[in-house]
């Protein structure tokens, strides 16, 4: 495992995920293609896609449902990528969705493990490497961000802190796709900015290369301390993506 294999393998995943090959990611122009559901697709995604923007810096791939084709040409060949993800020039994609009853509803960024900076980092309690056979009592909402009780199959692996015998910060990784493992992170409040996080990110990260998988994070962009979060771990930006979906969803998420 090294950087350039863990880049290349989440380009694969993006390709299967959005229907696409793997070096339109390295594209300098814009590719729109059909979205379709495919079984290898991370376990998470509704497919297929409405409207599905991908990044990874050079250019956009948009997954979208052929008649919005147009509509979503038109927007990505308009804008630079990177204004593409944000208002105000984001307003021109959201009025175009919603003659079509739908909505901009996530956006997330993607980071992967820079192989040179991740290490072993330091945390001031005890951590135990844990198995699917120790969640069991931990699907609770302290833990949620590190499990997933929707989907318990896939959660494979976690590294716990302890202070005594009490549980104080958790990471867990689920397999969402067949070749890389997703890392998601809960500290209690009072243990809080004493350096668990990071140590349990960083230790849970180097477990998963262990196991020939890639890691990934994922963060909102105003997720600040998530972010600095995977930075501090050796994490890096890696692309990122805008999904849209029906009206109806996006009200229900915000009541």
């Amino acid at each position: 495992m090294d950087n350039r294999t863990i880049w290349e393998t989440a380009r694969r995943q993006s390709a299967v995920d959005a229907g696409c090959r793997p070096e339109d990611f390295l594209r300098t122009d814009n590719v729109v293609v059909p979205s379709r559901a495919d079984p290898g697709a991370r376990r998470y995604l509704t497919l297929p896609f409405d409207c599905h923007l991908i990044s990874y810096g050079s250019n956009i791939v948009a997954s979208v449902q052929p008649a919005l084709s147009g509509l979503v040409r038109r927007y990505i060949d308009r804008y630079p990528a990177e204004h593409c993800f944000e208002t105000p020039n984001l307003h021109v994609l959201n009025d175009g969705l919603q003659r079509h009853g739908l909505r901009v509803c996530f956006m997330a960024e993607y980071f992967l493990p820079d192989l040179s900076l991740l290490r072993p980092l330091s945390c001031p309690y005890e951590t135990r490497l844990l198995t699917p056979g120790d969640f069991k009592d931990l699907y609770l909402p302290q833990w949620s961000n590190a499990l997933c009780e929707k989907r318990k199959q896939l959660d494979v692996l976690g590294l716990g802190a302890y202070d005594g015998q009490k549980l104080i910060g958790l990471a867990g990784c689920s397999a969402d796709c067949g070749e890389m493992w997703q890392i998601g992170i809960d500290v209690l409040p009072e243990y809080r900015r004493a350096g668990v996080a990071s140590a349990l990110t960083s230790g849970l990260a180097l477990e998963i290369v262990k196991r020939g998988k890639a890691p990934f994070y994922c963060a909102a962009w105003s997720n600040i301390k998530s972010v600095r979060n995977a930075i501090r771990c050796g994490f890096r930006p890696a692309w990122v993506e805008l999904t849209a979906r029906e009206a109806g969803f996006v009200a229900k998420q915000n009541q």
